[in-house]
């Protein structure tokens, strides 16, 4: 399916930027804008029209996966609706470009701020996200004096989307493991000609960082993370262990994702299996999407909660929509396996990169600050009043003040 309409004015304007790499890559730097067939949205309708979903139990809602009820109005929502074209228009009114790295077409946002002193900033998504989740903070970015913000706090956003998601090309070879990727996305960022750049991410995005921060520390400002994994240091580091009340919100954590973690299992072994159903029903991938919006969000877990009064429908449908239109469910799937199977050449290690951290109450680790300050070189941890996993869609005006706040200590 070609997403991708390109003239031959365009191509003859490509600028080409970049360095050779060991692969021989084409280093032209493309734009691109995001263009759905016709005949997908069609085909879309009618598999929503022809859905067949399995009844639900009296008496539960969210308690055994998707509750049958919300996804019946999700899914007509999606086929009486929700525009694409809208949603597209609004997306494409970021800069977007490809350019060949390691093999692969990398799709990116390059939004440059008219400030000439921004700081470089790669915001990296993770699974089940794509970069529509960076649309309400991108512009507060790049041009802050328009958003209540200090021009002073400017920023280049460079938001990639990850191989195998959405409009980046799939790989055809096993290996992209997460620090494979980081090399990719270093690489990205020197073909722009950034030298140096500030990293920002949650999720595998915040994995993928932690290589950058650990391999390629030279390169980078600073990290801000809002999801920050550390180990136990052990009682021989007793000046790092967790507090009491860190103990027990760990504890609170632990036990709720005891029944959240069965599609690591089966992404990290049978991705292949799973991607058959989830690739040909647009019911499945919005079931299997979703319901990790609803079970990761700051929600009460008692299952009570309203999804839509942290997410609008359309919101969570263009993010599925990417997955759909693009047909990188399963290859995004892989990177569980890739992360399982594939051993880092250079595992990450302390880092010394100035390191901050947005710690929300609904993420789905609970790591202690002791923890973090013996892993990371830590000048800023804030504990946030609310949201979850995927702040910058959920809390966006918290995430924002936090990378400001913290980035602005290293200008």
């Amino acid at each position: 399916m070609n997403l991708v309409k390109t003239s031959l004015l365009t191509v003859l304007l490509t600028t080409f930027i970049g360095h050779n790499s060991a692969m021989g890559a084409d280093n032209r730097i493309i734009p691109f804008r995001i263009a759905v067939p016709d005949s997908a949205i069609t085909d879309l309708q009618m598999r929503l029209q022809n859905t067949r979903l399995p009844e639900q139990l009296q008496g539960v809602s969210w308690e055994y996966g998707m509750d049958a009820d919300y996804l019946r109005s999700l899914l007509t929502y999606w086929q009486e609706q929700f525009d694409w074209r809208e949603q597209e228009r609004r997306l494409n009114e970021f800069n977007q470009f490809t350019t060949e790295i390691d093999g692969l077409d990398i799709h990116f946002i390059h939004q440059r701020s008219e400030n000439p002193q921004a700081m470089p900033l790669l915001l990296v998504h993770g699974w089940p996200g794509s970069i529509a989740e960076f649309q309400k903070i991108i512009g507060p970015l790049t041009e802050p004096q328009s958003h209540g913000g200090s021009a002073g706090d400017a920023f280049h956003v460079i938001a990639p989307s990850l191989p195998g998601f959405g409009f980046s090309a799939k790989p055809t070879q096993p290996g992209y493991n997460p620090e494979r990727i980081a090399g990719i996305l270093v690489g990205l960022m020197e073909r722009l000609g950034y030298e140096r750049f500030a990293i920002q991410g949650g999720d595998w995005g915040a994995i993928i960082n932690r290589y950058i921060a650990s391999s390629y520390q030279e390169r980078v400002i600073g990290l801000h993370s809002n999801f920050v994994l550390a180990s136990d240091p052990g009682p021989d580091k007793p000046e790092f262990a967790a507090t009491e009340e860190e103990r027990t919100r760990q504890a609170v954590r632990e036990a709720y994702m005891q029944n959240e973690r069965a599609y690591q299992q089966i992404q990290g072994t049978k991705p292949q299996t799973l991607g058959y159903a989830l690739q040909d029903s647009p019911a499945g991938l919005a079931a299997w999407i979703v319901e990790k919006f609803h079970g990761w969000s700051d929600l009460p877990q008692d299952h009570t909660g309203d999804l839509n009064a942290l997410f609008t429908m359309d919101e969570l449908l263009t993010n599925v929509s990417i997955y759909w239109f693009t047909g990188s469910i399963t290859s995004s799937m892989r990177i569980y396996y890739e992360n399982r199977n594939v051993r880092a050449v250079n595992p990450v290690t302390y880092i010394e990169v100035p390191t901050g951290a947005a710690i929300f109450p609904a993420e789905i680790v609970a790591t202690p600050q002791g923890w973090a300050r013996n892993s990371y070189n830590l000048v800023q941890w804030t504990v946030m009043p609310r949201g979850g996993h995927f702040a910058a869609l959920e809390q966006p005006e918290l995430l924002l003040e936090d990378v400001r706040s913290f980035f602005r200590q290293l200008r």
